[in-house]
């Protein structure tokens, strides 16, 4: 299964499972979002959640991160079973800023609402099943870095029968990873509740920079989700 847990720093979130767990998920999330047009106000946010499909691939690359998991076998347990077998499992992952995150498990939402108008049977549907899977193991990590309080209300941010990333301004992520990425560990930690409420949120910063975003768009003559801000990530973020 896929199992998800803060990083020692708070800068987000580490997420393993074993091959098949993370091929899954990679394969899940693919097929949720869509073919390309399929959505046509959802481009730059299916790009947001295929940017981390690419990290999940590179996991099973083994080019990210890995653990060894204990599977349960022992030396008492291989003399039952007349075998000898390893007693640990690799464990592939990544790891994830908490605002690309909270973001990620929040369009999903939508994604499956789209997804819902279009197939027979939503409720039997396993892609379906295994993103709201994936979106209770990141809260279940969620509940023990806030409040309860702060939990319920990011709950609720994330739970609607209704779609509401359409056209959104992918940059202003970006720009969330920054500053939160700026913050101290303290900092960080205190702070995730309010970066979930400033993604789910139409507020002034968010509309500030959707409008400059317009503006270049325009003043380049390119679609709005081209448009990229002069920030690079650091190349080793001490997670």
């Amino acid at each position: 299964m896929i199992f998800v847990k803060h990083t020692p720093n708070h800068a987000g979130v580490a997420i393993y499972g074993d091959y098949l767990d993370i091929e899954e998920l990679y394969n899940t999330l693919h097929d949720v979002v869509g073919k390309e047009n399929e959505y046509t106000s959802y481009q730059g946010v299916r790009m947001r959640v295929l940017g981390f499909c690419y990290e999940l691939r590179h996991a099973l690359m083994g080019n990210r991160e890995f653990e060894y998991v204990d599977n349960g076998m022992d030396e008492n347990r291989m003399k039952e079973l007349a075998m000898i077998t390893p007693k640990k499992n690799i464990y592939v992952g990544t790891h994830v800023l908490w605002p690309e995150m909270l973001f990620i498990i929040m369009c999903l939402s939508d994604f499956i609402l789209l997804r819902q108008k279009k197939i027979k049977y939503p409720e039997w549907d396993a892609n379906t099943a295994a993103v709201h899977k994936f979106q209770a193991a990141v809260g279940e990590c969620l509940k023990q870095v806030v409040t309860e309080t702060s939990y319920k209300r990011i709950l609720n941010m994330i739970t609607h029968d209704y779609t509401w990333f359409y056209g959104y301004t992918i940059q202003y992520i970006d720009i969330l990873n920054g500053k939160f990425l700026a913050m101290s560990k303290e900092k960080r930690l205190k702070s995730i509740a309010t970066i979930a409420k400033r993604i789910a949120e139409i507020g002034d910063e968010y509309r500030a920079v959707r409008e400059e975003v317009l503006e270049e768009s325009l003043n380049y003559n390119c679609p709005v989700d081209e448009i990229q801000y002069d920030w690079d990530y650091p190349d080793n973020i001490q997670w």
